[in-house]
């Protein structure tokens, strides 16, 4: 149940893995209307149809009753999750203001304590959508850009190494956190398709390596994330095509999760990425389209494509024999820059999210990413 959840602990303090654990006990006997709720490791579709059943109060009174559960499972709706999660925000953030000024922690810890207390003040703006917030170990945090209820095209950004509840933003290098790439993607959407109601959501719901070590080299990570990304997947609203937007580490767990995506993810687009842990995109055994993109001075082109005795993550996804579709990366500047405002990479992320790929520019300068796309798809 902990790990379809995403509540794993590692190294915060005890009182994190307490409350999340007293909120599963309390949610496992829970009861509104008479019923029992369905079990935190229930199927989407379980989840969502019981959801359906209840009526606004009776929403808001699990949200508000059981923050933690709800505003973390797939198949609530949008709405409710937003409001349990920025429950669970302020709630989370009276912790970490009193250990902020708890002397008897380490001045590292009360700094870090005082760091997590302003990005969870930040989060809880009455103004951000958040849809996933789990304070446990270094955290895990989702928001949405649009309005994911009504979007006819959905984009989900999936980041790599170091990315946790402290670097979910950034204010320097603004671009390389998912909050800046998904709010850049998101802009550069609208422009690209303005009669097009796009949603983007940066997603940092899995727990990633902790810089270039070992789990970094391994799909470890990547699996336990593969499972929370397809469950994502099969919760979103209504049936708006989905693009998967995986940079770095975030490609590998696209990788693993590519075979079980549902079917309206009909495009998963990866950049700077050290290999999807196959040979070829026909091994991904996936219905959507494969692109993939690399600035010619990405560093991540140094990385040994090669997967052995589990180590490495397979052939380079822009090598021609892997079978993507190769898009140009045109300004990108490095193995960070792909979301940055004013690149080729940037505005063909933008056309594939928005489902204009006569539009989209190849690396190779002519059409051939582009072949085989029907007008229909086009469209």
């Amino acid at each position: 149940m902990l790990a379809t959840t995403g509540w794993t602990a590692v190294h915060r303090p005890e009182e994190n893995v307490s409350v999340r654990r007293t909120a599963l006990a309390a949610w496992a006997g829970a009861r509104i209307g008479g019923r029992p709720v369905p079990a935190a490791d229930a199927p989407v579709r379980t989840v969502a149809r019981f959801f359906s059943e209840l009526d606004g109060a009776e929403r808001g009174r699990l949200a508000d009753t059981y923050p933690l559960v709800v505003g973390n499972l797939d198949g609530v709706p949008a709405q409710t999750r937003f409001r349990a999660n920025r429950r669970s925000l302020v709630q989370a953030s009276r912790t970490e203001e009193v250990r902020s000024q708890d002397v008897a922690l380490t001045p590292a810890d009360r700094d870090e304590a005082t760091r997590r207390l302003h990005r969870l003040e930040s989060l809880a703006d009455p103004s951000r959508q958040i849809l996933v917030f789990d304070p446990t170990g270094e955290g895990l945090v989702a928001e949405v850009f649009g309005d994911l209820d009504r979007a006819q095209r959905v984009s989900v950004v999936v980041p790599g190494v170091d990315t946790d509840l402290i670097t979910f933003e950034r204010s320097q290098r603004r671009y390389s956190a998912p909050v800046g790439m998904a709010e850049s993607l998101y802009e550069a959407e609208r422009s690209a398709a303005p009669g097009t109601r796009t949603a983007v959501i940066a997603w940092a719901g899995y727990v990633s390596p902790d810089g270039l070590g070992v789990d970094a080299a391994t799909g470890r990570l990547a699996a336990q994330g593969a499972v929370r990304l397809r469950s994502l997947a099969a919760a979103l609203p209504g049936a708006a095509p989905v693009t998967l937007f995986c940079h770095s580490y975030g490609s590998v767990v696209c990788g693993v999760a590519a075979p079980d995506l549902p079917r309206r993810v009909t495009d998963v687009v990866v950049s700077g990425s050290p290999g999807m842990r196959v040979q070829n995109a026909a091994e991904l055994h996936t219905s959507a389209r494969v692109w993939a993109m690399r600035d010619s001075g990405d560093w991540i082109a140094d990385v040994p494509h090669l997967e052995l005795g589990g180590v490495g993550h397979g052939a380079d996804p822009v090598s021609a024999a892997f079978g993507a579709r190769r898009l140009s990366a045109a300004g990108a500047k490095s193995h960070t820059g792909y979301f940055e405002p004013g690149t080729g990479s940037l505005e063909n992320f933008a056309l594939i999210g928005t489902g204009s790929y006569a539009s989209a520019v190849c690396a190779s300068g002519d059409d051939s990413c582009r072949r085989g796309i029907s007008s229909t798809e086009a469209g």
